[in-house]
């Protein structure tokens, strides 16, 4: 019997926490707005019933970026940018706390909506997720279409999706025709809408893999699928040069990871740039700290307890270290999320430049508890060790 070819879409919001907000502030559409200020910075109500908001140019403060819309992206702001840069960059933009909350709200909204269409759905955050379509009989740009639709009128909200024979290509494609995409994708068209995309459009190829790429004159995926296999070995070890040339070719067998039985919940950011512990502290205590509160809000809207916390680094030579920490009880509170985080992080070298930071939660069990409030979770990474000297 014939497998039905594989169909994969990934569907990603359009600047998701943004575009929540114009909904609640349909005034600022089509200005600079970034999100990431704190609660004292809610909007004031006028006499007249219009608004003031908070500038970005006023901003004091260690904070980074969290989301910013497609206007104050076209100024260079962009996530996990330290808010005082971003202040240089763009002074008048609209600056407004977030709300963990209300995007979970429409994060579980979009998601349902989808679910009806095509139950098949591999969950990966609070804005993205993979769907499988291989098994439906629709065509696939009416599927894409009818989804589309249907996020829209759960939401209000637009979205971007592609659809390709793995998931590989549609996480490159869902970012090609944004805002509000549809992107279909099939090898025959690698050569013309995937190669001439920069070798960073990769996902997994981070910074420091793009400049160690360009110095080997590899600077778009063209250029990658045509080098030397052996050449990439040299540089990057067997494993990741495979996987570098056979994703170049767009070649993805990964499966949809559709279990119902969650193993562990995690979050992760690779940075524009790598790191200096003690140079960028501030950068690196705010960036950990909001990692810790969305791996405690993603286990609440899960409906999830862990009793097991780590952390995961990269440093700039691309090696890793891992720590873990079994707590007395399972909890889904940020405060402990990160105090946890906290004391796994002491437990590593931090006299390398990082690239990588990760949180991620295990050993799961079901909750019945309503979510709690993540605002308790901030302070400052714990970097108060002078030289740590655990191996990693």
């Amino acid at each position: 019997m014939n497998m039905p070819p594989r169909r994969i879409a990934h569907l990603d919001m359009d600047a998701f926490y943004a575009s929540v907000e114009l909904l609640r502030y349909p005034e600022l559409r089509g200005l600079a707005v970034v999100i990431g200020g704190r609660r004292d910075q809610q909007p004031a109500k006028l006499p007249d019933g219009s608004r003031r908001f908070s500038l970005l140019r006023d901003y004091v403060g260690r904070g980074v970026i969290t989301t910013s819309t497609y206007e104050a992206r076209a100024l260079g702001i962009f996530s996990a940018m330290g808010m005082m840069k971003a202040a240089r960059l763009a002074p008048d933009a609209i600056l407004l706390p977030v709300d963990f909350e209300a995007y979970r709200h429409y994060s579980r909204l979009f998601k349902a909506a989808v679910a009806r269409i095509a139950p098949k759905i591999e969950d990966r955050g609070i804005d993205e997720i993979y769907i499988d379509l291989s098994d439906l009989p629709d065509e696939t740009v009416i599927l894409a279409r009818r989804i589309k639709q249907a996020v829209m009128e759960a939401t209000g909200l637009t979205c971007s999706i592609a659809i390709s024979p793995n998931k590989l290509l549609s996480k490159i494609g869902s970012d090609l025709d944004k805002p509000d995409g549809l992107t279909l994708l099939a090898p025959a068209d690698i050569p013309l809408r995937i190669w001439p995309l920069p070798v960073r459009k990769i996902n997994g190829v981070g910074p420091k893999a793009d400049a160690r790429l360009a110095t080997l004159g590899i600077t778009t995926i063209a250029e990658l699928a045509a080098a030397d296999p052996a050449v990439l070995q040299e540089h990057f070890g067997r494993s990741y040069a495979e996987w570098l040339h056979a994703a170049s070719h767009g070649i993805d067998d990964r499966p949809l990871v559709t279990d119902s039985e969650t193993k562990s919940i995690s979050r992760e950011t690779t940075f524009e740039r790598d790191l200096h512990v003690r140079r960028d502290r501030a950068i690196l205590s705010e960036i950990f700290t909001t990692l810790c509160m969305r791996v405690a809000a993603d286990l609440q809207r899960k409906g999830y307890l862990a009793r097991t916390i780590g952390i995961k680094l990269r440093y700039e030579d691309f090696r890793v270290a891992t720590r873990d920490l079994t707590l007395p009880g399972p909890t889904a509170d940020p405060a402990t999320i990160r105090r946890a985080a906290g004391d796994c992080l002491r437990r590593v070298p931090l006299e390398r430049k990082l690239r990588l930071l990760g949180v991620r939660a295990g050993t799961l069990s079901a909750s019945s508890a309503p979510p709690m409030s993540v605002e308790s979770a901030q302070g400052e990474l714990p970097l108060d060790v002078p030289t740590m000297t655990s191996p990693s």
